[in-house]
């Protein structure tokens, strides 16, 4: 078998994928070819189900779910070399969480967390820029989680539920020991990329020092609301809807020029105001203060009202 010695498990839009760069430029390292394999969030043999928000068919196409081609990501690791992957809704997926304790026990096991209101704002303006999300108004977007959740929309769109971190590493430590995971956030590989990177190394036992530099992500743009937008991103969801039917060249063909079209429309995002930060830090407050139990770390300054406390990662425009 050839499975991972470690998982970065966690949070979406904290700076994963920057991440994963990061760690497959190191030599003692091998991090699998796809960035979000998924493995762990179904049943080997049993594909997800095509249903769900805009879009979700054709991600749960992504998934690698059958066992043989998981172990072949990692087929191509040197001797010594640790491999690793990146599949952030693991930290979330409670199911995921047994599986993967089942399969490598001794995985190592990291999870970057971000201020779950900008986390939640970045992933909601991550599907408003890509014509998925029907809904302009964050706040709204919010509020209607649940009814999308009983719907049966893929976990992307749970954009409070996602940053509700106390509670998953709650039940993630009653699977792994304390010392297989380490905590980081969104914050450090931002402003202390070296050091972050540092800590990273020595906790996976290899060499420190050989890389330093966590890449910029990707940064959509930011789509202006109007008649327009709304003709462009229903175009999209239309789209979305037969899109499972194609191949992914195929798909991205067809989507490429109305999204260009549609992306033409960008400005610079605003962060949120007081009063709308205040609100969903309401709701996430005692979560934050439950994970300040679990990881015996500080993390008040995620309830401040002031506005956003962690901005893009390595770059001027929002993530």
């Amino acid at each position: 078998m050839t499975l991972p010695d470690f998982l970065v498990v966690g949070a979406p839009k904290a700076g994963t994928t920057a991440l994963h760069a990061a760690l497959a430029a190191h030599p003692q390292l091998f991090m699998s070819p796809v960035k979000e394999p998924r493995y762990f969030l179904c049943d080997d043999g049993v594909p997800p189900p095509r249903r769900g928000g805009p879009g979700d068919a054709q991600t749960y196409q992504e998934y690698i779910w059958r066992r043989r081609d998981y172990e072949a990501l990692f087929a191509g690791r040197g001797e010594e070399m640790l491999a690793g992957e990146s599949s952030p809704f693991y930290l979330w997926d409670r199911a995921a969480h047994r599986r993967i304790r089942a399969a490598i026990p001794g995985a190592r096991l990291i999870a970057v967390l971000r201020d779950p209101v900008e986390r939640a704002y970045s992933n909601w303006a991550h599907l408003w820029s890509a014509g998925l999300e029907p809904c302009s108004d964050f706040i709204e977007a919010c509020d209607r989680e649940p009814e999308r959740v009983a719907a049966g929309w893929a976990p992307f769109w749970r954009y409070l539920e996602l940053g509700c971190y106390g509670e998953q590493l709650s039940d993630l430590l009653r699977l792994f020991p304390r010392e297989q995971l380490l905590i980081l956030r969104y914050r450090e590989l931002r402003d202390e990329p070296a050091s972050a990177l540092t800590r990273v190394c020595r906790f996976l036992g290899v060499t420190p020092g050989l890389i330093s530099a966590v890449p910029r992500e990707n940064v959509r743009p930011h789509i202006r609301t109007g008649p327009a937008t709304q003709v462009l991103q229903e175009l999209l969801r239309a789209g979305a809807g037969v899109g499972q039917y194609f191949p992914l060249p195929v798909r991205r063909l067809a989507r490429g020029p109305v999204l260009a079209v549609l992306q033409r429309r960008s400005r610079a995002r605003e962060p949120l105001n007081r009063e709308q930060r205040a609100e969903l830090i309401e709701a996430l407050a005692p979560d934050v203060r439950r994970l300040e139990q679990v990881t015996g770390v500080y993390f008040g300054d995620w309830l401040q009202a002031e506005g956003a406390v962690e901005g893009a990662l390595l770059g001027n425009a929002p993530a």
